[in-house]
């Protein structure tokens, strides 16, 4: 079939597997591109591996490491009718390339909520790894089921304590407007602590601690967003928030518990970038717009290859990183610094629909967009006839 964006409203219902391909191609490539992380990782396990910082995770580890992975993803399998996701074709696609590079992997596709899954994941590392030395957490989902209560909880992106107005660019309108966010109950906050915080983290450090297949040593990360000014108050001081902190005070008691194998682990703060889970949240695709014009004029804009990678050399296998008075690694400073921030904030003051695309990097936003789900790459035919159906 000939396949092209149907896009309805921040999501792209469809993706494109040769697209797909060349966007893990172009991440494995540049990444070869740079030197080999020293004391670099040799067994990861990425939760969450299949689109994002997941799968940039998951490319350095196994291409900047040489890393055997295994990697945990709930991704939806095309049929020779339907495409898959984006994340079924990247997985497809990082097979391939470590295939080429004779690199040992193994993804497991399902809900990494669920204990089975987790038990799943265990039975393979004894079987075919031995241990982990890091363990990368990346999930971004609206929903979590407690395996111990059956109970479903559900995330909400509202803020904390009043009623929140402020710009948003609405991109199938291609409309800057005001949106108002009602605050948040104590019900909506705790639910969505259940879904984003540091819980599932906690369960799954526990249950491969408990098998005996983590490695002495051993690091692990969850990552994490938190801006600045113009973004708190739909993320520091909102529902996202106070998950955030959970994550946190996870951390901070993994350190304790696993004293015993020296555990490692930090929260990571990565820069704002366009990604399925960012493009679904209020104000983020205006302000990311307004922050790529700046950064790429400051030739300070990365992607989440080039995050990732600098996360794995200056933070993770660095001598000595550096950490925030909260134990987290930062390698958002690019970002989040104050002269950067400042000449966010004037343009955030002056943007209006009729200046947007002048004052925006609204193009660049889109291209990002689009290479999430495979399309908009120069080198890819898009009016050719493909076969949906990639196997793993």
């Amino acid at each position: 079939m000939v396949i092209k964006p149907k896009i309805r409203g921040f999501i792209c219902t469809n993706s494109h597997p040769v697209g797909c391909a060349e966007n893990v191609r172009r991440q494995v490539e540049w990444i070869k591109q740079q030197p080999s992380i020293e004391n670099g990782p040799k067994n990861v396990l990425v939760i969450g591996c299949s689109t994002g910082y997941g799968l940039a995770s998951r490319i350095t580890a196994a291409f900047g490491s040489g890393a055997a992975t295994v990697g945990v993803c709930f991704e939806k399998e095309p049929t020779e009718k339907r495409t898959g996701t984006a994340g079924w074709y990247n997985t497809a696609a990082f097979h391939q390339q470590a295939d080429q590079a004779g690199l040992q992997y193994h993804s497991i596709n399902g809900d990494a909520f669920s204990d089975e899954i987790k038990q799943e994941t265990i039975d393979y590392i004894k079987a075919n790894m031995g241990k982990i030395d890091l363990v990368v957490y990346s999930l971004a989902s609206p929903k979590r089921k407690d395996p111990e209560t059956g109970e479903l909880h559900s995330s909400v992106l509202k803020p904390v304590g009043k009623q929140y107005t402020t710009k948003t660019y609405h991109t199938d309108r291609d409309e800057v407007h005001d949106v108002t966010l009602d605050p948040a109950t104590e019900e909506d906050i705790a639910n969505t602590i259940k879904v984003m915080g540091g819980e599932d983290w906690e369960r799954w450090i526990k249950q491969l601690h408990d098998a005996g297949v983590l490695a002495q040593d051993c690091q692990t990360t969850a990552y994490t967003y938190i801006g600045k000014k113009l973004t708190w108050p739909i993320y520091g001081h909102a529902t996202i928030g106070r998950a955030k902190e959970d994550l946190d005070r996870a951390s901070t008691q993994l350190d304790k518990n696993y004293q015993d194998i020296n555990l490692k682990a930090y929260v990571s703060s990565l820069k704002a970038l366009v990604t399925q889970a960012s493009s679904a949240i209020p104000v983020m695709p205006l302000y990311i717009s307004l922050i790529y014009k700046v950064m790429k004029q400051e030739g300070t804009h990365e992607g989440c290859i080039e995050q990732i990678y600098r996360l794995f050399t200056e933070g993770l296998y660095a001598a000595d990183p550096e950490l925030d008075s909260e134990g987290r690694l930062h390698m958002d400073g690019y970002e989040t610094n104050d002269a950067t921030q400042a000449k966010i904030e004037a343009l955030w003051d002056q943007v209006t629909q009729d200046n947007f695309h002048q004052l925006a990097d609204y193009e660049g936003y889109h291209q990002d967009f689009l290479n999430l789900f495979g399309f908009g790459f120069d080198n890819v035919d898009y009016e050719a006839d493909v076969n949906p159906k990639v196997n793993w």
